[in-house]
C-alpha cells in the first residue's frame, strides 16, 4: 500500500520562526496567501497538525471558501478534509475549536498507547461532559500508534488504510522536523515574511535533526512567487 503524498506548508520569518514569544499569534502572511493555503486544503484528503499548534493557534482546520467546500461536496467528498492531530501526550483541551460538536468534519488524534488510556477523547470522556454527540457529528477518534512517541510512518500507514491519498501538514516545527527527517515529505510550501524576529522569536520552522534533504540530495525548487510582500517558495522531492 502506497503512503499518502505529503505536503508541508508553513509561513515563517526570514530567520525561520513560525511565531514570536508573545501570547498573541503573530501574522506572518496575508489574505492572498491565506486564500492560497485554503486552495491547497481543498485539494487534500487530510490536514495534520501537532498538539502544540492546537494549543497555540486553536485552529479549526477547515476549508474556508464556500465555493471550494461546495466543489468538494459536488465531487462526492466531505466539505472539508479529515482533520488530524499528532499528540504524543494526549493532552488536548476538549474546548478547542477542533472539538466543536457542531462541526461534522471528523478528527483523528494519533497518540501513544499510554496516553490513549490516560487522556481519552470521545463521547465517553468526562472532559466532554454528559451530553451525547449530535447524530451528524463524529466524536474524535483516538488511535494509539507508538510507545514512546508517534512515528510519522505509522500515522501515514493508518491514513493510507483509510483511503487518504494526500496529506497537508500545517505545523508545528516538531512535526515538520519529524516528517522531513524521516524523509516522508514530497512537497514543501514556504511563505516567507519580510522581517526578522531574532531574540523575540518563538516556535521555529525546524529543529536540529539529521535531514536527508542535504547538499548531496537537495529538493527541487519548482515555484517562486511574490504574494504581496510575502515570498512563496515551493520545493519538491527529486
Amino acid at each position: 500500500m502506497e503512503r499518502p503524498y505529503v505536503i508541508v506548508s508553513a509561513a515563517m520569518s526570514l530567520d525561520g520562526f513560525l511565531d514570536d514569544a508573545s501570547p498573541e499569534r503573530l501574522t506572518l502572511s496575508n489574505a492572498a496567501d491565506f486564500d492560497r493555503v485554503d486552495a491547497v486544503r481543498a485539494s487534500v484528503d487530510a490536514i495534520a497538525v501537532g498538539a502544540g499548534t492546537v494549543r497555540a493557534d486553536d485552529p479549526r482546520l477547515l476549508v474556508r471558501s464556500s465555493e471550494r467546500r461546495a466543489a468538494r461536496t459536488a465531487a462526492g467528498k466531505p466539505a472539508s478534509p479529515l482533520r488530524v492531530v499528532i499528540s504524543p501526550s494526549g493532552r488536548l483541551d476538549p474546548g478547542s475549536q477542533l472539538f466543536d460538536r457542531s462541526e461534522t468534519a471528523p478528527v483523528i488524534v494519533y497518540t501513544t498507547t499510554a496516553a490513549a488510556r490516560t487522556f481519552p477523547l470521545g463521547p465517553e470522556a468526562d472532559e466532554f461532559g454528559p451530553e451525547p454527540w449530535p447524530e451528524d457529528a463524529q466524536a474524535p477518534e483516538v488511535v494509539p500508534v507508538g510507545g514512546g512517541g508517534v512515528p510519522p510512518h505509522a500515522v501515514l500507514e493508518d491514513l493510507a488504510r483509510r483511503g487518504v491519498e494526500r496529506v497537508l501538514i500545517e505545523g508545528g516545527g516538531i512535526v515538520h522536523t519529524a516528517f522531513l527527517s524521516a524523509d516522508l515529505v514530497d512537497e514543501l510550501h514556504v511563505a516567507i515574511a519580510p522581517f526578522l524576529l531574532g531574540k523575540t522569536g518563538g516556535a521555529r520552522f525546524l529543529y536540529p535533526a539529521v535531514f536527508p534533504q542535504s547538499p548531496q540530495r537537495p529538493l527541487a525548487l519548482v515555484e517562486t512567487r511574490a504574494i504581496g510582500e510575502v515570498a512563496l517558495l515551493v520545493y519538491r522531492r527529486v
